[in-house]
């Protein structure tokens, strides 16, 4: 048996030893505020709060991760697009908050939501919370034109990590729920801008509903917000750990 050389050595070794890219999207930012909570707590502030918090355990297990925005800026949904492909991560997560559009609804209406890119939505309430998170792009106005249902379609046919966010969306969910104990809304679809032309799975994460009475005020928590980073750096570590296996087996 021949020894392998050195320089093969070497770079066999790099690779293994590569830690995973994350690339964390809080959503909305700057002018953007995103959905207003209880006590006038703004959707795009608790979204930093918790990316940064997952970022600080995802770095500590030794990850590395970049933020679509690091403070309180607006970011394009396509620059946050770009941003993310140039840097070639092992998988994106976009973190928000929900809200209802009336006061009836927004006291009753609390719980978990995860999304994963399609061209239809799952129901009515996903369509309306894709709409209310595109607000940033200039085209959310025609979410529904022949074009931007053409391009979607495209983009799912045209990369195999679409493949897998559903899958990690899947264990995003699952992972967020033990940690928390929230009420589950499911896993669901939705034509998301910030999710379209990810050259990487890309899932998109509802922490719960910032103007309900109760768990408005429990996700601007310090403990509640620790609860829902495990969950999603629990989901990553989840997710890497099986995409391998899966990979493997398809032919």
């Amino acid at each position: 048996m021949h020894a392998r050389p050195a320089c093969v050595l070497l770079l066999v070794a790099h690779v293994a030893a590569a830690a995973p890219k994350v690339v964390l999207d809080p959503g909305h930012g700057g002018a953007f505020e995103g959905a207003m909570g209880v006590g006038g707590v703004m959707e795009k502030h608790l979204a930093l709060e918790v990316s940064r918090r997952v970022r600080t355990k995802l770095e500590a297990a030794g990850m590395e991760v970049a933020l679509t925005r690091d403070r309180d800026v607006h970011v394009r949904l396509a620059e946050r697009v770009a941003f993310t492909n140039a840097r070639r991560p092992d998988l994106f997560v976009s973190i928000h908050c929900n809200s209802m559009p009336t006061q009836a609804a927004r006291e009753r209406t609390a719980g978990l939501q995860t999304f994963f890119l399609s061209a239809d939505s799952s129901g009515d309430e996903a369509g309306r919370t894709a709409l209310r998170e595109n607000a940033d792009s200039s085209t959310a106005r025609h979410p529904r034109t022949e074009d931007t249902l053409a391009f979607i379609l495209q983009d799912l046919q045209r990369t195999e990590a679409h493949r897998d966010s559903a899958q990690l969306a899947a264990l995003l969910h699952a992972r967020v729920l033990e940690a928390t104990s929230a009420e589950d809304r499911g896993v669901q679809q939705a034509p998301f801008f910030v999710l379209m032309g990810m050259d990487a799975p890309a899932a998109l994460v509802e922490l719960g509903f910032i103007a309900h009475p109760v768990e408005g005020k429990r996700l601007q928590e310090a403990a509640y917000q620790e609860k829902l980073a495990d969950g999603i750096v629990a989901g990553i570590q989840a997710f890497l750990h099986h995409r391998p296996a899966a990979a493997a087996a398809t032919p």
